[in-house]
């Protein structure tokens, strides 16, 4: 049943793939504001995080930033078929900027390991595939509940040589491997990790449970923690990757202040275009005690 599972997602996906650009981020767009419209899970939770996460907007605003924020997380989703069907020099050739590439030029002249931090900004497959056709890179990654599909995904994941390693401890250990060695890592820090795997601390003022594993490999290994996204650019125009340097403290040995710099790295990068960013994910689904549930 997997298998089959498997085979339809792809089928779906290459005639999706069929699609322009212009074309998958319309429909995108407008399944966004359908969901919008009816309402339910994602939009209670976008409502929550953001009344939660932005205390001084209006209900007006908020509603305005929520329906944005939907109809972006759609555009992301018909986007994924073309980001993973398409050859990847076509894909890479919607790049039009690139913020902040002075940064990579220096891990290049060094020795320095090079971590990756891509929140769930913007089209995070694309920047994955922006570094993975530059670098031998390892990116860290949750295995699907559908055999099927995972099987699809690390191929396509891995057609530019990107290793994919999965979230247990053998996969871990390759993380500190790989970046002792002078490589590169990339890794989501915005997920909810595994309660052995994180720590509270602040996120828009809000203590989040938040994954220890990348202050970890850049205390033990030495490597430069890089912020990395790819903005979804107006009227179809493409995508810009911005790159920028984590904030100070993540190599830091008091967890807190490495976890703390961690987080307002991902919001800096928020803040550049809130509507882009994921809000629809319980980012703060374990609460801190002492603190009120935000769902």
């Amino acid at each position: 049943m997997d298998f089959v599972s498997g085979k339809l997602v792809r089928l779906a996906f290459r005639v999706l793939a069929m699609l322009s650009l212009r074309s998958a981020q319309r429909l995108g767009r407008l399944l966004g504001s359908i969901a919008w419209t009816l309402g339910g899970r994602s939009v209670n939770t976008t409502r929550s995080n953001l009344r939660a996460c932005y205390p001084d907007l209006d209900a007006t605003e908020i509603e305005t930033l929520g329906r944005n924020s939907l109809r972006e997380t759609g555009a992301t989703a018909l986007e994924i078929p073309l980001m993973w069907e398409w050859p990847a020099e076509r894909c890479l050739g919607l790049i039009r900027e690139i913020e902040g590439e002075e940064l990579l030029a220096e891990y290049q002249a060094g020795s320095q390991g090079l971590l990756l931090l891509a929140p769930h900004l913007g089209n995070w497959e694309l920047a994955g595939l922006f570094f993975a056709s530059r670098y031998s890179m390892a990116a860290l990654y949750s295995p699907p509940n559908q055999p099927g599909f995972e099987a699809y995904m690390k191929a396509v994941r891995s057609r530019s040589g990107s290793e994919l390693v999965a979230t247990d401890r053998r996969g871990i250990m390759r993380l500190f491997g790989i970046l002792r060695e002078g490589g590169v890592v990339g890794i989501l820090p915005d997920q909810t990790p595994r309660r052995e795997g994180g720590e509270f601390a602040p996120f828009f003022g809000i203590p989040a449970i938040t994954m220890t594993l990348a202050s970890k490999l850049v205390q033990k290994t030495g490597a430069r923690p890089l912020v990395t996204y790819a903005q979804r650019l107006p009227d179809a125009e493409g995508f810009r990757i911005v790159i920028r340097e984590a904030e100070p403290g993540m190599d830091s040995k008091d967890m807190t202040e490495s976890l703390t710099a961690l987080n307002r790295s991902v919001e800096n990068c928020i803040a550049d275009v809130p509507a882009q960013y994921q809000w629809e994910y319980k980012r703060f689904r374990r609460t801190a005690p002492g603190q009120t549930p935000i769902y």
